[in-house]
């Protein structure tokens, strides 16, 4: 599975600042065609952005465009523009239940058979930003083999829900947490919606953290200077590194001795703990 700690916006009808997101190291640049786009410009980013994919692609980081929901009309014109050798998927608004997801599928079946990619290459990055979309969360997570992640969008749900979004995200705590069960359920990455407030650090780095806590395993920024605590948040600390060597350690140590648990600092070291502790270092061993 892709890491996917960090996940760049760029205005996909912004020439110069698709050249700018190139000196810079997302896990993924997210050329826009969606909610940064005027109406307007729609048909501009489509164009601009299919004419930057070769480049983008030659930058490092993976490029997964994000195309407009099915409701506005403009997806498959989307899909015809983006999918290609030079991406590595897509990621779609505004998905509301598992037959949406099964109608981009189908439309990106016929657009790599057509470049003479394999069928199934392109992966898929979900937005799951309604209430709709909450209730079937896990059956839109499960329902197709291109899903690789599934993204919280905060607006957008506060909108459909008719209530205020607040600093603390008190009023999305309950579908947030919905989100990661269903994602990790169905071996999908669940990733956050974007902090907003691009300067404040400290509050990026308080709002990455509650995420994490939480089963979020990576975050879209607006900014590049939000990539460098949005990587740092998601990666195991060295401090968690050491900690789960530690553990691993004294949990064979007590294998050996034909125990089935031991104790570190005071503290119960079993077959939950070790899983957690393997599964961190293999996560750090993948970071590398």
């Amino acid at each position: 599975m892709a890491v996917l700690r960090s996940l760049l916006f760029v205005p996909g009808n912004q020439s110069k600042m698709l050249e700018k997101a190139m000196g810079s190291r997302p896990d993924a640049l997210v050329p826009d065609l969606e909610d940064s786009v005027p109406i307007d410009e729609k048909v501009n980013a489509r164009e601009v952005t299919a004419s930057y994919l070769p480049q983008l692609a030659e930058a490092g980081p993976l490029v997964i465009p994000r195309v407009n929901a099915l409701d506005t009309g403009l997806t498959e014109a989307d899909l015809t523009a983006v999918v290609g050798p030079h991406i590595y998927g897509v990621s779609v608004g505004k998905i509301y239940t598992p037959q949406d997801v099964l109608t981009i599928s189908g439309m990106i079946d016929k657009l790599e058979a057509k470049a003479g990619l394999p069928v199934g290459q392109t992966q898929l990055v979900l937005w799951i930003e309604t209430a709709m979309a909450i209730v079937h969360c896990y059956d839109i997570c499960a329902c197709s083999p291109r899903l690789v992640a599934v993204a919280f969008g905060a607006e957008d749900l506060t909108h459909d829900m008719g209530i205020a979004r607040t600093t603390d995200d008190s009023e999305v705590a309950l579908p947030r947490g919905l989100m990661c069960v269903a994602a990790r359920a169905a071996d999908v990455l669940a990733l956050d919606t974007p902090y907003f407030a691009f300067r404040d650090a400290d509050g990026l780095k308080q709002n990455a953290m509650a995420s994490k806590k939480i089963g979020f395993k990576g975050k879209f920024a607006i900014h590049p200077a939000q990539l460098e605590t949005l990587n740092e948040t998601f990666s195991p600390s060295p401090a968690e590194i050491d900690h789960a060597k530690a553990v691993v350690a004294a949990y064979e140590e007590a294998e050996r001795a034909g125990r089935g648990s031991t104790s570190l600092h005071g503290v119960v070291v079993d077959v939950p703990v070790v899983k957690r502790a393997r599964a961190l270092l293999e996560l750090a061993d993948a970071m590398r």
